[in-house]
């Protein structure tokens, strides 16, 4: 629900899809309709029919629980490898890495400093980064904390660099808001 939609748009409907679909079970079960009028006005309406699609498959194959392995979770159609590492670290605590717009940014500007952030193939140069440097423990803290920071303070358009405790490793320091690479 978080991805690409703010926090304050999302938590009363978390809470009510929560309220309404406790569990794969339960999601599996309801009319793909309701599911998706409950979802509706966070926009992205595919993916509660994903979810839904996910929810079914995981009672039909895996009786009712969500795989915790990378291969067989992206095997479900609409998981990718942002959604995979992100189930496999947030909900399984398993070493896995992430790489959601905030984690790019902040990789991005302190290990790259120059390009295009968006090219294909500095998209998995930043994987190849997010996997380097994701710890061996506390992986579930690390991934938060980076998605966090790069929400936080190593914003889009106006990053609190002076303040900054990566700043005097960070490749883009100091930052230019005229430059848009960055």
């Amino acid at each position: 629900m978080l991805q690409q939609t703010q926090v304050d748009r999302v938590l009363p409907k978390y809470h009510e899809w929560l309220e309404k679909y406790p569990s794969l079970q339960a999601l599996a079960d309801a009319p793909e309709e309701d599911v998706s009028a409950t979802w509706r006005p966070l926009g992205y309406n595919v993916r509660p029919r994903r979810l839904h699609a996910i929810a079914r498959e995981s009672v039909e194959r895996y009786g009712g629980a969500l795989p915790d392995d990378e291969a067989t979770l992206r095997s479900f159609k609409g998981i990718g490898e942002y959604t995979a590492g992100a189930v496999m670290s947030f909900a399984f605590g398993r070493r896995a890495a992430i790489l959601d717009t905030n984690v790019a940014r902040v990789l991005f500007r302190i290990f790259i400093g120059r390009g295009n952030p968006k090219a294909h193939a500095m998209k998995k140069h930043l994987w190849a980064i997010s996997r380097t440097v994701l710890p061996h423990r506390h992986v579930f803290d690390f991934n938060q904390a980076l998605m966090d920071f790069g929400a936080t303070l190593c914003t889009a358009r106006k990053p609190a660099c002076l303040v900054c405790p990566m700043s005097r490793a960070c490749r883009a320091y100091p930052f230019n808001p005229d430059n848009e690479r960055a």
